[in-house]
């Protein structure tokens, strides 16, 4: 633990020679597709991926789920390549494949040895361009999302909470809408909705490509152009902005569903990173999220779960690197003979002693170094290294950006958390904040207990 402790206090301090930015190298095709590569000779592997700037952020009311179900039918094959092969393909050469949807974008990955990297790329081009949609194939998977949506959305009590807290907490930013889809338009969906969508947002010129590993970056590009560059681009529709109209008062949904204890998620609305080098409030925004729950010793899980034991579990959360709108979000479930009121006032109360009291210098010193650390220790896996670029990359800003990022969070000041939590969470916070309950239902303990996965290969994410 001492060395770890060192090691990271070392990182805190900026080291060079972990600089994302001296590495990766970034070009773009033709037809408008970047290509960004960051070599990492450690092991004989590459992680190939392609991310589309198109998730269910892109989606209209009535198609929600269309982008995820897209993901699902680009399994399905191509004029080349059977369903089914593409990852048959993967697996003997002993890689392994997945894919993922989000809000903000749809992305594909395979992580193989790095002599089967030009084979990837021959077969993700081939998709992005030759995809075959069928009537049959869309009705087969269709039941496959549905049955996905049941068991890991309405078979799953916090993540019903989680679904009306966001259809609660937006009125009309996109984010509102699950990214699974609601299961009446999944009900109403039709196969030209998915190729619809394939025909509008895939196409080279609203994707990038990573590829992160033991390679040349030189061949990579090289590669790229020969199967990537032959894609043509397309004219992409025209986003249209979806501001969140401002929030008048406190809003408080409750659900019922079966289940064991109660739990509770607090939502307030805050400001996302929009300038690396102007914005402040973010970075403060994230260190105060881990003062409150950034490991064991944090505040939550010291004062309310072990001290106090109002909480069995308590946490904190906030996304500041994404497309469209920011949460600042506390949940947790109350301890055995407590209850939701005690708990909410507890967790409210840990916001209320920062912005009134303040955060010591130790606190934050410790605090900073672990949250630091942990960002940097991603490095050590080329999956990691490609997902904090792609996400960057998703969410408008860079991968150049990502160590202008750690470096404004090493320079947070007690005063700078000590004011958002004064401004964002202080007296008249309710005008922002969103409240979701789960009240707990008798479980029928006769019907078969479902499993929590497998329904999908590929789920939402």
């Amino acid at each position: 633990m001492q060395k770890t402790l060192m090691f990271a206090a070392l990182l805190l301090a900026g080291s060079a020679a972990f600089s994302v930015s001296a590495n990766p190298y970034e070009t773009r095709l033709a037809n408008g597709l970047r290509v960004i590569v960051k070599e990492d000779h450690r092991a004989p592997t590459a992680v190939h991926m392609v991310w589309y700037r198109a998730g269910s952020m892109d989606e209209k009311d009535g198609y929600s789920g269309v982008a995820h179900m897209l993901e699902h039918m680009m399994f399905k094959g191509t004029q080349k390549v059977a369903g089914g092969e593409f990852s048959r393909i993967v697996a003997e050469t002993g890689g392994r494949d997945n894919a993922f949807t989000s809000h903000d974008y749809t992305a594909y990955f395979q992580i193989v040895p790095n002599t089967a990297l030009p084979q990837m790329m021959a077969l993700e081009a081939d998709r992005m361009a030759n995809l075959r949609l069928t009537q049959q194939d869309f009705a087969s998977e269709l039941k496959v999302v549905m049955e996905e949506r049941r068991l890991r959305t309405e078979d799953n009590p916090q993540s019903l909470v989680w679904e009306m807290l966001n259809g609660t907490a937006w009125l009309a930013h996109p984010y509102r809408r699950p990214v699974i889809g609601w299961m009446d338009d999944l009900e109403h969906m039709t196969w030209q909705d998915a190729r619809d969508w394939y025909q509008s947002w895939y196409a080279p010129n609203n994707a990038y490509l990573l590829v992160v590993g033991d390679v040349d970056h030189a061949k990579v590009f090289s590669d790229a152009a020969r199967t990537y560059g032959k894609i043509k681009p397309r004219a992409l529709p025209v986003r249209k902005p979806q501001n969140e109209p401002e929030q008048t008062g406190v809003k408080r949904v409750a659900v019922k569903a079966p289940a064991k204890l109660p739990y509770l998620a607090l939502a307030w609305k805050v400001p996302r990173l929009q300038d690396v080098d102007q914005d402040q409030e973010p970075y403060a925004l994230s260190v105060l999220a881990a003062v409150l729950d950034g490991n064991d010793a944090a505040r939550f899980a010291r004062r309310l779960v072990r001290e106090q034991k109002i909480a069995q579990s308590a946490g904190a959360g906030y996304e500041e690197i994404v497309r469209g709108e920011s949460l600042f979000v506390l949940d947790g479930q109350p301890a055995e003979g407590r209850t939701v009121a005690e708990l909410e006032t507890a967790l409210r109360g840990e916001l209320t002693r920062i912005a009134e009291e303040g955060v010591a210098e130790e606190e934050l010193a410790r605090i900073k170094t672990q949250l630091i650390a942990s960002q940097v220790y991603k490095r050590d896996s080329m999956m990691a290294q490609a997902m904090e670029i792609g996400r960057f990359e998703a969410a408008g800003f860079s991968w150049r950006d990502y160590d202008k990022v750690l470096d404004k969070m090493r320079a947070v000041t007690a005063a700078e958390v000590q004011a958002v939590a004064k401004k964002y969470f202080g007296p008249d916070s309710d005008d922002r904040l969103t409240i979701a309950v789960l009240d707990p239902q008798p479980i029928d303990e006769s019907q078969p207990r479902k499993k929590s996965g497998g329904a999908a290969r590929h789920p939402a994410q």
